[in-house]
C-alpha cells in the first residue's frame, strides 16, 4: 500500500487546521491570531536530507550561505557528487568536521543501497523513523523533520524541539514550557494532525517573538 501523501500546504493545510481547531480550542485561538503558517515543504530525497542535517544547530543565515557554496561547488546534491567532494571539500564550503563526516556517510549509504530513500517514501512513519536514525548524524528530530516536510506525513510531532515546546507552553498558557514527554502526551489529542499542530505552534512562536 502506498503511503505517499499530497503536499500539506495551502487549502489542504487550512482545512486540516480547521479540523484541528475543532479538537482543541487553544489551537483554534492560535490559528485565528496568526493565520496560515508559511510553506515549508521540501522535495523528498537525498538532497533535502543533507540540507536538514546541514541546518542543525546553525543560524538560518549560516545554513543558507553554506548551502549556496555547496551548490556552487557541485551543482546538485547527489550521493556521487558528495563522495567526489569528500570531507575536505565539504569543510572548504563551510561544513563542520562532524557534519562533513555525517554527510559523506549518508552519501556512501545511499550510493551502496544501505539507505533507500525512494523505498522509505512508501513506508509507514515508524519504519522511516527507525531506518533514518540508524544513520550516524540523524537523530529523532532530523528524522521527524524529514517525515513532516519531505514526505508530507500529517501526524508527526518533533516534541524534542525547544521552540515547539516553548510555543506549546504559550498557547496552552502554562507557566513553563512542557518537557518532551509532556508535549508528546499533549499531542495525543491532536491526532491525526500532529504535524499540522506543530506547524501552527512554530508559526505562533515566530509571530509572538516578532511582536516582542
Amino acid at each position: 500500500m502506498t503511503l505517499v501523501h499530497p503536499t500539506l500546504e495551502g487549502k489542504r493545510l487550512a482545512a486540516a487546521l480547521r479540523a484541528l481547531g475543532r479538537q482543541d480550542r487553544d489551537l483554534a485561538r492560535a490559528f485565528a491570531q496568526v493565520g496560515l503558517p508559511p510553506p515549508r515543504s521540501r522535495p523528498a530525497g537525498f538532497a533535502s536530507l543533507v540540507e536538514i542535517v546541514l541546518a542543525q544547530q546553525v543560524s538560518t543565515a549560516s545554513y543558507r550561505a553554506i548551502a549556496a557554496r555547496l551548490l556552487m561547488a557541485i551543482g546538485a546534491i547527489t550521493p556521487d557528487a558528495i563522495l567526489s567532494l569528500g570531507d575536505p571539500g565539504l569543510r572548504a564550503v563551510g561544513f563542520s568536521r562532524q557534519k562533513a563526516i555525517y554527510v559523506v556517510g549518508l552519501a556512501a549509504a545511499a550510493s551502496e543501497g544501505r539507505l533507500d530513500l525512494d523505498a522509505l517514501a512508501h513506508a509507514p512513519d515508524e519504519v522511516v523513523l527507525a531506518e533514518l536514525v540508524k544513520q550516524p548524524g540523524i537523530g529523532v528530530w532530523t528524522a521527524e523533520i524529514y517525515l513532516m516536510f519531505c514526505l508530507q506525513r500529517p501526524d508527526v510531532l518533533p516534541a524534542g524541539d525547544l521552540a515547539l515546546r516553548a510555543a506549546a507552553g504559550l498557547v496552552k498558557r502554562k507557566r513553563t514550557r512542557p518537557e518532551e514527554l509532556a508535549l508528546r502526551r499533549m499531542g495525543e489529542a491532536w491526532r491525526p494532525w500532529r504535524s499540522v499542530a506543530a506547524r501552527l505552534l512554530w508559526h505562533y512562536y515566530a509571530q509572538t517573538r516578532a511582536r516582542n
